[in-house]
């Protein structure tokens, strides 16, 4: 069907469809259903779970794409053993009750208030080192268990010792809601504001690091440039903020950077040139480029960014199965570990192991060839918050989106 769609689209139809990339790697409704049991050599992932969505009256999906108040809740998977997955990958069942030999399964559901979700949480972080914690922000196009079994792999194979806390915001999961989407990141970022406070303020807490997903880096840039300028600066204890391919306009970037005031957490981000989905995006918005997509070798980014500090994996030569290369950072094993070993724990990448223009990490294929490059480079204040090929008023991209979308599906119908 997707093939149907996309093949009278050519001239830029198929890119409004590229924006889908990042949700829905399962098909199955349901997953969320605990299981009976284990199999004996598999990994547990529990996670805590703070989300705007609305709850849904079916067990097996939680939550849905609706918009809601706060809710918390505390989710346990289930990840097959190493024999039986290849790092970065999400095994979804093919039919339900999955498998835990070879799926990804779910162990436990349970809803909890705001206090339990606290005394919850407060038991977890004493027991990793440094009392670290690690939130998760998603992106476009992502029901619930997408972003559960995804946060899950991430969370195992980076290895990483944090407690895990995702962030999920009202996404309906589909291509054809970019828009409402959107604004469901606009309606939560005040929520996830308000987690980075609690977690700021929580003697418990050690130290935050946050990794956040194309549309989901919005939501999060905007919590905290809100948390910047209600508090004078970001708390200390937000340490590391890593943005892979983050779908926002780099003059709206740099507005929010300049914005936030006083201390800044170490920013990494991830970019890669051939990256269809933010291709997409930056025509539909018109934008003059978007962050995750940029080349931070060339000017004018090199000479901002560098001022800075920010470093840029530019994982463009990356190869992995997403055919967009939007999902890179979560599904290489490379990246993947780096983001466990080393840049949660808050140790640079740009040190005599791994310098500046130096190759980050290398694969075997017969022979090996580079995947990744780095460079320290960060973002200063605005060059040109707006310019005139940028000005244009949110009704007029709104319209251009839905009408691109409305073109998409008169093609579909019309075969």
């Amino acid at each position: 069907m997707l093939r149907r769609i996309m093949r009278p689209s050519r001239a830029g139809l198929l890119a409004v469809l590229a924006l889908g990339l990042g949700g829905c790697a399962g098909d199955v409704r349901g997953v969320l259903v605990p299981v009976a049991s284990p199999a004996p050599d598999s990994s547990r992932v529990t996670m805590l779970v703070a989300t705007t969505r609305a709850p849904d009256p079916d067990a097996g999906l939680l939550f849905s794409g609706e918009r809601g108040a706060p809710t918390f809740a505390e989710i346990t998977v289930s990840v097959p053993a190493e024999g039986r997955r290849k790092i970065g990958e999400v095994q979804w069942p093919k039919a339900l009750p999955g498998n835990p030999e070879t799926d990804f399964v779910t162990l436990k559901v349970e809803k909890l208030d705001q206090k339990a979700a606290v005394s919850r949480f407060n038991k977890a972080v004493q027991k990793v080192p440094k009392r670290r914690v690690m939130v998760f922000i998603h992106g476009f196009n992502n029901r619930f268990e997408d972003a559960v079994y995804r946060f899950a792999q991430i969370v195992h194979d980076s290895k990483a010792e944090v407690v895990p806390i995702l962030f999920t915001w009202p996404s309906r999961g589909s291509v054809f809601a970019y828009g409402y989407d959107r604004e469901s990141g606009n309606y939560s970022r005040r929520a996830l504001e308000n987690l980075f406070q609690a977690l700021a303020r929580d003697p418990a807490v050690g130290e935050v690091s946050v990794l956040a997903h194309s549309m989901g880096n919005w939501v999060t840039l905007e919590a905290l440039r809100e948390m910047s300028i209600r508090n004078g600066t970001i708390s200390p204890k937000i340490a590391n903020v890593m943005l892979a391919a983050p779908d926002v306009d780099v003059d709206v970037f740099r507005s929010q950077i300049a914005d936030m005031e006083g201390r800044r957490p170490k920013f990494t981000l991830f970019v890669s040139q051939d990256d269809r989905a933010l291709a997409a995006s930056r025509r539909v918005w018109g934008s003059t480029a978007r962050l995750g997509a940029i080349n931070p070798d060339a000017e004018p980014y090199r000479s901002e960014l560098e001022k800075a500090g920010i470093t840029v994996l530019n994982l463009t030569s990356l190869r992995s199965g997403d055919r967009l290369n939007h999902g890179k950072f979560a599904e290489s094993p490379e990246v993947v570990k780096l983001i466990g070993s080393r840049l949660i724990e808050g140790q640079p990448i740009t040190d005599t192991r791994i310098g500046l223009g130096e190759k980050v990490m290398q694969v075997t294929a017969g022979t090996a060839h580079a995947v990744g490059s780095v460079a320290g480079l960060a973002i200063s204040a605005p060059v040109a918050i707006v310019d005139p090929h940028t000005r244009r008023n949110f009704a007029d991209k709104t319209d251009a989106v839905g009408q691109s979308l409305r073109d998409v599906g008169d093609h579909a119908t019309s075969e």
